[in-house]
This record gives structure tokens, sequence and C-alpha cells, in this order.
């Protein structure tokens, strides 16, 4: 079973970075295990990132008013809403995996998303703030113990 860990960000944004620095400090931890990559992509272009693996790990920021900053959500695609996109620049996750699943891509049958509660989206070149740097270590954890779980599973499915 082929797994990628996506790390999405903008290091150039603040806390929007915190995707891609978890996604930095598991690159050697998951060497052969997982296929790491660090994206400032979104809409359909993470559709061309993600197709060919059967589980996937996608690590974000995200800004939701309510939460305090650093808080970790470990959601699935159906717990995401609809998004009404302007273009397919900005289309949504649940869309990509429809497109994929209508034209029949071999995209991941597994996907787990953490999100984690950003306090600052805006200011550019600004330094990522201490309470989401705080959630790095327990989202690498979790993330390896997540990888642990699947292929466990996996294995015990093919034999």
């Amino acid at each position: 079973m082929r797994t990628i860990v996506l790390g999405l960000g903008n290091e150039l944004l603040s806390d929007d970075a915190i995707g891609i620095l978890i996604a930095r400090r598991l690159q050697s931890e998951l060497n052969g295990v997982a296929d790491v990559i660090e994206s400032g992509l979104s809409g359909l272009a993470l559709l061309d990132l993600l197709l060919g693996y059967d589980q996937a790990i996608i690590i974000d920021s995200v800004s939701t008013g309510m939460d305090p900053p650093g808080t970790i959500t470990e959601m699935e695609p159906e717990d995401l809403g609809h998004v009404i996109a302007p273009s397919p620049h900005y289309t949504g996750l649940p869309e990509i995996i429809s497109i994929a699943r209508e034209l029949g891509l071999e995209f991941p049958d597994r996907v787990r998303i953490f999100a984690i509660k950003a306090s600052d989206l805006e200011t550019i070149g600004g330094g990522i703030s201490a309470q989401v740097i705080l959630s790095i270590e327990k989202v690498v954890r979790r993330i390896k113990e997540l990888i642990q779980t699947w292929n466990l599973e996996n294995a015990i499915i093919s034999s």
C-alpha cells in the first residue's frame, strides 16, 4: 500500500507554514514507509499529487474562528463541508475526491486530514506563533501512529 503524507502551506505567511514544517520533520522518520511531500498548491492541482496512492495524510493550517491556536483536529474528508468554489483553484478536498471517483482515477481510498488551528495567516514574513509550534510534536507522533495502524490493518487484510 502506497502512502503519501502531504504538508500544505505557504512559508511566507506566518502560521500557514505549519503543514510544510511538519512534513519536513517527518521526512527522515518516514523514509521508506511513506512519501512525504511539501506543497503550496491548492484546488485541483492537489489531484496530481495524490494520484497513485492508496492512503493519504494531509496536514494544513485552518482559521475557524473557534478553538485556540495550536488546536489539532483530525478528520475524514466527509467531515469537511462542500465548497462552492469561484474557480477550480479553490476546489476543496471533497470535490477533488468526487472528481477522481467520477473519472475512475487511482485516488487514495483512505484519507485523513490534520488541521492545525492558526493564529495568524496573513503576516508576510512573520514567524509561526508559539501555540502553533507546540502542535508539531503531537501531530508528528499521531501521524506515525496512524501509519503504523494502517500498515498493520493492511497486513492483516493481505494475509
